[in-house]
């Protein structure tokens, strides 16, 4: 019964993964917008962090976290994100809801497999900017997704090695409406990048004991860079804009500009942690990822953006959990898990030679649910992005993330039809 409820739902919320927009922030327009996090409810609520793994729960961070699971896993997840935006004369209130991965988990011994749908980028903004001559209006949507398939292989019971592919695809739209007030029509530009191509990513793990009731935990992943097609094409048009808002075209002239070769970003990640197996468990990770690789077609066209570049970004993650008694029979709130954590991150996008970082809190809870270990996981996250200095944007956003992490047992074995 468990199995067709799941297949229902990835059959009824799918399509949602590929065309939703799950951002508002003014600083998507740069690049392939901003970049999702990878990974569950459950590290998420842990600042980020995917170093820790066990034997009940899908770690999409690292592909060689799935020669840990010993139960089948089906794990979804979604989040809603509120937020304000301001600069240092006006602020707006914003909020997107958007789901964040589909993922099924199979144990096959000392090997392990996965296999999913997650967002990698999302774009989603409107600009204005009014000068005395004119003015200029920009929007975008779209964004990058990945369906990826997961193998990985226990080498030792302490040491894990996986091998990650995505496939990757998606578009990107972007449109600039520039109006001089002393002409009666203004000129439209609506860019279009289709992105397609494939990305691995590898990973390893090593556990041990280092005391009798202390547990060590480390691993590392990288991602090479790698090339793929982007499709691009523009159309440019005159258009008057009537009272109501609308943009109604007079000419159009459209153009199939040459394929370009976009630049995945290499990506190397490293973590450790301590803990009581089951009981507690702290860690720390740090990600350094080549997007100075990125390029924004925008730049092209439109001559005030010359004062943005993108650079290398850089993570720091650090965050834990507690489970006063995970076997507690008489006490549910005893077995429930307690997780909080911290992050610091370099975005790689410099405007006027200023990065724009962010910074954010999070904690939440791990739910029981059923039998076989399954739970309900639930986060909250308090942060910021960007600053209100030197003319640029500053984000402060609430996030709230909720994800189902079920368990099951196939092909086993029955004594009695």
């Amino acid at each position: 019964m468990l199995k067709r409820i799941i297949i229902g739902i990835f059959l009824l919320i799918s399509g949602v993964i590929f065309a939703q927009e799950g951002t508002t922030s003014p600083y998507s327009f740069y690049g392939i917008g901003i970049q999702k996090f990878k990974g569950t409810a459950e590290n998420r609520a842990m600042g980020g962090i995917g170093v820790y793994t066990d034997s009940i729960h899908l770690n999409l961070q690292n592909p060689a976290s799935v020669a840990d699971l010993r139960l089948v896993n089906y794990s979804v997840g979604a989040s809603h994100k509120y937020g304000t935006q301001k600069s240092e004369t006006d602020s707006q209130k914003t909020s997107t809801t958007s789901l964040d991965y589909l993922a099924v988990g199979i144990p096959m011994g000392k090997f392990g497999a996965s296999f999913g749908l997650i967002p990698y980028s999302s774009v989603g903004y409107k600009l204005q900017s009014i000068t005395e001559t004119g003015l200029t209006q920009s929007s975008g949507s779209g964004g990058l997704n990945k369906a990826f398939l997961t193998i990985a292989y226990q080498i030792t019971p302490k040491l894990s090695f996986g091998v990650e592919t995505n496939y990757n695809f998606g578009n990107v739209e972007n449109s600039v409406y520039t109006k001089e007030d002393d002409l009666e029509l203004g000129t439209r530009i609506l860019n279009r990048s289709d992105l397609l191509g494939f990305s691995f990513n590898f990973g390893a793990t090593y556990k041990t004991m280092v005391t009798d009731d202390l547990e060590l935990a480390t691993s590392m992943t990288f991602t090479p860079g790698t090339s793929f097609v982007s499709e691009n094409s523009r159309e440019i048009s005159t258009v008057m804009v009537l009272p109501s808002g609308l943009q109604v075209e007079s000419e159009l002239l459209e153009f199939d500009d040459p394929d370009t070769d976009f630049t995945y970003p290499s990506q190397f990640t490293l973590g450790a942690g301590i803990g009581a197996p089951k009981h507690w468990f702290v860690g720390l990770e740090y990600t350094n990822q080549k997007t100075s690789n990125f390029t924004n077609r925008n730049i092209d066209f439109d001559t005030s953006l010359d004062n943005v570049s993108f650079v290398n970004a850089s993570k720091f993650r650090a965050g834990g959990f507690f489970i006063p008694n995970y076997n507690a029979l008489g006490s549910y709130w005893n077995r429930v898990v307690y997780r909080a954590g911290i992050r610091f991150e370099e975005t790689g996008i410099n405007i006027a030679g200023q990065d724009v970082n962010e910074f954010g809190i999070s904690f939440g809870v791990g739910l029981p649910a059923g039998k076989l270990f399954s739970n309900i996981n639930l986060g909250f996250e308090l942060g910021k992005r960007g600053t209100t200095d030197f003319g640029l944007i500053q984000e402060n956003f609430f996030n709230t993330f909720l994800s189902l992490s079920l368990n099951d047992k196939w092909f086993e074995k029955r004594y009695y039809d």
